[in-house]
């Protein structure tokens, strides 16, 4: 079957398998999962079951109608309730069901998820305090790449969106701006002289100071071997200086030896005739 080429919570046909450890990843994938297959769905979930009412032609209102008299749009749309049910269940460990197995509608099993792993009112907004400081007090070392300061600034914006919470996109691409070292300075006054910020996306942006960020990397490299050479050559000229001194020196003490020799030598001759006393 096709769905057996998929693992478990990763085929097209099942919903993300529910990660209390990574709520917020889960949720968000649940969630696009869901809207994916029908919106309705997701009304569901997130507004309440659709109730059995239906307009009364005679009455010109909208009225409580039993089963039997249901039509078929209307059937059709109350099923949406227990799909959206199913498609929670599919999702959820046994650990997590025996924690909604009570809850009657779909939307009372969301929001005690929610309120579970997610926390209540106060709770969600701790978190969303937390995470607007680290927004706010966001830099980029001067050493950090840029693919690794993405990774921790998306994180925070993505978080911040789970919590219904966030920012522009435009108020994102001024916050990386604002957070890259010095060093980064250049290219910084470069993209605001040349882009319109209020245009620019921020996976742009990233890609934008990512090739500026090889060209820094390879002009480094070759300051660095360049200084190497240099060192190098200065090393080599300063061996070659330190052997001439050293034969210069050797050279030296080999005509002193020899000039003594030569003084012992006229010394020796010069005692065979001295005229000895008688």
């Amino acid at each position: 079957m096709e769905s057996e080429k998929y693992l478990e919570g990763q085929s097209m046909q099942r919903p993300p398998l529910f990660e209390s450890d990574g709520f917020i990843y889960w949720k968000n994938r649940f969630e696009t999962y869901v809207k994916s297959k029908d919106l309705d769905l997701w009304h569901v979930i997130t507004d309440g079951d659709f109730p059995p009412i239906q307009n009364n032609p005679e009455t010109k209102k909208d009225e409580v109608v039993p089963f039997h008299k249901q039509n078929d749009d209307l059937k059709k749309k109350l099923a949406k309730n227990n799909e959206a049910k199913m498609v929670i269940y599919n999702a959820l460990p046994h650990k997590e069901y025996e924690r909604i197995f009570m809850c009657q509608t779909t939307k009372e099993i969301w929001d005690t998820l929610l309120i579970t792993h997610q926390g209540n009112n106060q709770v969600k907004a701790n978190k969303i305090d937390l995470l607007v400081q680290q927004y706010e007090q966001f830099m980029i070392p001067e050493e950090e790449s840029i693919d690794n300061a993405f990774a921790k600034f998306n994180t925070i914006i993505t978080s911040l969106k789970a919590l219904d919470e966030g920012f522009s996109s435009k108020n994102y691409v001024r916050k990386f701006l604002r957070a890259l070292h010095s060093k980064w300075r250049a290219k910084v006054t470069a993209i605001e002289e040349s882009k319109n910020l209020t245009t620019l996306s921020l996976d742009e942006l990233i890609g934008n100071l990512k090739v500026y960020e090889e060209v820094i990397k390879k002009d480094s490299e070759n300051v660095k071997s360049k200084r190497e050479q240099s060192r190098s050559i200065a090393l080599k000229a300063r061996k070659e200086s330190s052997d001439d001194d050293s034969s210069t020196s050797d050279s030296k003490d080999e005509e002193y030896s020899m000039a003594v020799r030569d003084f012992k030598k006229f010394f020796k001759r010069r005692g065979r005739f001295v005229r000895q006393p008688w």
